[in-house]
């Protein structure tokens, strides 16, 4: 967990400073870069720094890439792709933890970080003592931390453990005491790695009801994970990293449809319409009856090569009938007419059941 001080941020390289401009933006990202050195051998390093010419032994890394975005008040703000994207090293940077090899970046407001387990915390401290010294960090005196330590031990809930060395801790207590603390010292902005998986279902559940409370409130938040569901009910925005690359920037939604379509390799950069889209166009009135009886979504993600397509499809309820609407422990079936625009061995076909927001309810294939 990293935390910095409202002092720290304003006086940070970086441009950070208080919202006087008052356009409503909490952090604003203009054409960042991170980059790393790669060294082939630990040898190259020493005899670069050495050689008279300046002869480059080691060849660039790019963790990001001219990254630009702005997040308002008050929004939620996922950040999704693939390990090794870029994701966490972009909010490091947010949080002030790394600074960036080019670019600007302005972060207004208090900014309580909770990221990959470990930073922040003294292993030798007790999780008490790590709650002083977290706060003191931040700039809050004893007396402050005093007032708020009993919300961070009840929300915690690690018992008698508070005071045993954290370096004793299990992954779940120290993710505990982690987002206890970054939550109850009042941030205007709170940045989530991917922590919250570690937790229990019970403690992932009273943390998104600290989400909700947040939002309410009117916070910002920043939130990395791989859990898409998540990111669809929870964030107002969401980015799509590939390669420190920002791929896409728009609604939840939108950002992990792009992202499904690029796991599975069927994404062209800067192309958002299907591959085919214009091309074996069928006119098959005898198929749209079915589609017409069945309530479907209008903004469905199509994708694919393009060499089979589904023409028509439906859900039945047990006595064969297309229906709108299915009912709890009654049977159903998922009927689909398939096109084979050439000889397939062994095809799967699969389908997914999403409610109202997008969220997926259930799914298989064959």
């Amino acid at each position: 967990m990293a935390m910095k001080t409202q002092s720290e941020i304003m006086n940070s390289e970086l441009g950070r400073q208080s919202d006087s401009s008052g356009d409503g933006i909490a952090v604003r990202v203009q054409n960042l870069t991170k980059t790393y050195k790669l060294y082939d051998r630990s040898i190259d390093r020493l005899k670069e720094s050495l050689h008279p010419l300046r002869r480059k032994y080691h060849h660039d890394f790019y963790a990001l890439k001219n990254v630009s975005f702005e997040i308002r008040k008050g929004e939620t703000f996922g950040i999704i792709g693939k390990n090794g994207s870029g994701k966490s090293t972009l909010l490091k940077i947010i949080a002030g933890v790394l600074t960036p090899s080019e670019g600007h970046l302005e972060v207004r407001g208090k900014v309580s970080a909770l990221l990959e387990l470990g930073i922040g915390f003294n292993p030798d401290l007790t999780g008490r003592e790590n709650i002083y010294f977290s706060g003191t960090i931040m700039g809050f005196s004893r007396e402050e931390m005093d007032a708020k330590v009993d919300d961070i031990l009840a929300f915690a809930d690690i018992g008698d453990f508070i005071n045993q060395p954290v370096k004793t801790y299990s992954s779940g207590m120290f993710v505990r005491l982690a987002f206890a603390l970054a939550t109850n010292v009042d941030p205007d902005i709170l940045i989530i790695d991917e922590a919250l998986s570690v937790g229990d279902i019970f403690f992932q559940t009273k943390c998104y009801k600290k989400f909700d409370q947040f939002q309410k409130m009117g916070k910002t938040i920043l939130f990395v994970t791989h859990g898409l569901d998540n990111v669809i009910r929870y964030c107002h925005r969401a980015i799509l990293l590939e390669n420190g690359v920002k791929l896409i920037d728009s609604d939840a939604k939108s950002a992990v449809d792009v992202y499904k379509k690029l796991v599975v390799n069927c994404y062209e950069n800067g192309d958002e319409n299907e591959k085919n889209g214009d091309q074996n166009v069928i006119d098959n009135r005898e198929a749209d009856l079915v589609r017409q009886k069945c309530l479907v979504n209008p903004d469905a993600t199509i994708y694919g090569d393009g060499r089979v397509e589904i023409v028509d499809y439906g859900v039945f309820d047990k006595n064969g009938v297309p229906v709108r609407l299915l009912f709890n422990n009654e049977p159903c079936s998922v009927w689909m007419k398939v096109m084979f625009k050439e000889e397939i061995e062994n095809p799967i076909f699969a389908f997914t059941m999403k409610d109202l927001k997008g969220m997926d309810i259930t799914g298989t294939n064959s």
